[in-house]
């Protein structure tokens, strides 16, 4: 059957070239087929030029030499030429497209290749046009490496409706027991969340191989299906280090970080060298908890390989120091970086604009532009960040500035950009721009409770209690309920999480116990409970206690109870600190002669003697 020749697919989403399960027969990124073989040197000498080629002028002056000579002709020529142009990071598919126009017979290898080129570029769909292409001028005729392409580029834009008819094209090729080609069948239908359909194909394969469970656990993992990625994981009788990188970054990514890091662990004890792509989703693990520890190992690990840190590694070690509230640390792993990228760099600036030290993110931003590196929308989230919380934008025109530089940004303003200038509003009280910017934002993202949240929290401030009531109306028409918030804590090594109202926990009775002592110290000092950011509708008693037993004051409780005095108090929170716990902990830090450091939602506070780095701008 024919081909559809899609043409509402033009524009697709960026490729992320990540093989965690690849095939072991079929390999998609195979050494460069350009770089001449010894007999092909002595046969062509003229051709040895492309192993030192480094841009399409030379390339075309080779290719020229090639026409003079005749050898271009030679399909081991043209094929080499088209490499270069269709795969190398110096090269141009559009010229490799025109050089496969100009050969005459073009085969399978041709053809594969620029096949291979369009499935890992920016538009993938560009594969599947291209093989209707040679399909209907009947140029060449596709054998087995052609199809693992053909739905890697199905997978990648993700379109089902394609990868079926590829499907179909496989079954009349009668290569539908070619394990590889069911391998990446399995993936196509996963990745279009056809978990239904890829279980089907997993089943009939012939001879399953590791890429195959592999492959599959991938696909539950995708659809979130992780207990089922679990089970198969767990019937496996012989695991390599993908499979235990497959179940390890699929808990990291699905928010379960917990789950993640215990399974590292056990891949430790079971003497499994752990890959690049482990450790960097473990040391995103260690960021969302706050797991410092688990962190500083895996960084004497890497110390003790001596082969220096990649830029992944090193930008993934930034995050996570600076997400533990250890800039120095951080800033320690940054410098010694030999090659940064503007993900290091941005990692870098957002870190110290997190953990208050705006001044020192502003001037690396300045340092960035001198080295050159191009900042992207990551980089000005930091530098918002970096004046939204260190009190830089002490006026209500300021913000209207702050307005004026996301809407000359050279890229449309996201989400994550537009929430940023959002906290700045309640952060400053400006409810015009920051009900103009929470609509935009719920337009954008209407089952994001945060925003909800956050633009309650506005018109809360400046007493619209009818808005309030309005738009949590909205929620519950909608569906959408606030996310429970919790804390968490690594005592020993450990991460132990708590709720607001816990007492699940071992030592609960201590824990409430020691509230109960700090409640009282703490009205001795003069509190009195803010309660702004309170349910409506409960009495003034009820609110007070319903502060009292937040999340982070557990957290902290159990921390006096499991640390020896003087020390350092570390804590991750998923939400971000109300104005009541801000409060409480600066004067729990003042009573109790200890630094206090808190991570919430978006940022950084260390507590010292009563004051917070934040300023009180968070």
């Amino acid at each position: 059957m024919p081909l559809p020749m899609p043409s509402s697919l033009t524009t697709v989403a960026p490729l992320q070239v990540q093989q965690l399960c690849p095939s072991n027969s079929i390999s998609l990124t195979q050494n460069p087929p350009w770089i001449p073989t010894p007999y092909l040197l002595s046969k062509y000498p003229t051709i040895h030029h492309l192993s030192s080629c480094k841009t399409m002028k030379q390339l075309t002056q080779i290719h020229a030499q090639t026409i003079t000579t005749g050898i271009f002709h030679d399909n081991f020529v043209a094929s080499r030429i088209l490499s270069f142009a269709a795969l190398s990071p110096h090269g141009s598919i559009n010229y490799a497209r025109l050089l496969f126009s100009r050969i005459c017979k073009p085969d399978v290898f041709i053809a594969n290749t620029l096949i291979r080129a369009y499935a890992f570029s920016l538009n993938p769909v560009d594969a599947i046009l291209f093989y209707t292409h040679i399909l209907e001028h009947s140029l060449v005729r596709p054998d087995i490496h052609t199809f693992p392409l053909l739905l890697k580029a199905c997978s990648e834009i993700p379109s089902l409706s394609l990868g079926q008819a590829i499907h179909s094209h496989v079954f009349k090729l009668g290569l539908s027991s070619q394990v590889s080609i069911l391998n990446f069948l399995v993936q196509m239908y996963s990745s279009c969340s056809s978990l239904e359909s890829a279980k089907l194909v997993f089943d009939r394969i012939p001879e399953c191989d590791d890429a195959s469970w592999n492959i599959m656990m991938c696909g539950y993992m995708k659809c979130g299906r992780l207990e089922l990625a679990r089970e198969m994981f767990d019937g496996m009788w012989d695991r390599n280090v993908v499979s235990w990188s497959v179940m390890i970054n699929g808990y990291v990514q699905n928010s379960r970080f917990k789950e993640g890091l215990e399974l590292f662990r056990e891949m430790l004890v079971k003497k499994v060298e752990p890959s690049e792509s482990v450790l960097v989703n473990i040391l995103s693990a260690c960021s969302h908890l706050g797991a410092m520890e688990q962190g500083k190992w895996i960084e004497g690990f890497l110390r003790k390989k001596e082969s220096g840190f990649t830029v992944r590694l090193g930008t993934a070690l930034i995050d996570m120091y600076s997400k533990c509230g250890c800039t120095e640390k951080a800033l320690e792993i940054f410098h010694e970086m030999e090659e940064k990228n503007v993900l290091a760099w941005s990692a870098m600036i957002n870190g110290l604009a997190i953990n208050g030290r705006g001044k020192d993110a502003l001037n690396l931003f300045s340092e960035m532009e001198m080295f050159g590196a191009k900042p992207n929308e990551v980089t000005f989230i930091g530098v918002l960040n970096a004046c939204n919380h260190s009190g830089f934008i002490r006026r209500t025109g300021l913000l209207d500035e702050a307005e004026k530089v996301i809407k000359t940004m050279p890229m449309k303003p996201n989400s994550v950009i537009l929430g940023a200038l959002l906290n700045a509003c309640r952060i400053h009280g400006n409810t015009q721009l920051g009900e103009q910017v929470g609509k935009q934002l719920l337009e954008l993202e209407p089952n994001h409770s945060g925003r909800y949240v956050l633009l309650s929290n506005i018109y809360a401030l400046s007493g619209r209690w009818d808005c309030v009531a309005e738009l949590r109306g909205v929620m519950r028409e909608r569906g959408i309920s606030k996310i429970p918030g919790c804390s968490f804590i690594d005592v020993g090594g450990a991460i132990h999480e708590f709720v607001a109202w816990d007492n699940t926990h071992p030592e609960s009775e201590k824990i409430y116990g020691k509230l109960e002592e700090i409640s009282r110290e703490l009205k001795l000092a003069g509190y009195k409970a803010n309660m702004s950011e309170v349910l409506l509708d409960m009495d003034e008693e009820e609110k007070e206690t319903a502060l009292c037993h937040h999340s982070e004051k557990l957290a902290i409780a159990f921390g006096f109870i499991n640390s020896k005095p003087g020390t350092t108090i570390r804590i991750t929170k998923n939400l971000r600190v109300c104005a009541d716990c801000h409060s409480v902990t600066k004067l729990i830090s003042k009573i109790y002669n200890r630094e206090i450091v808190v991570r919430d939602r978006c940022h950084f506070h260390h507590f010292r003697d009563g004051s917070c780095s934040c300023m009180d701008f968070w």
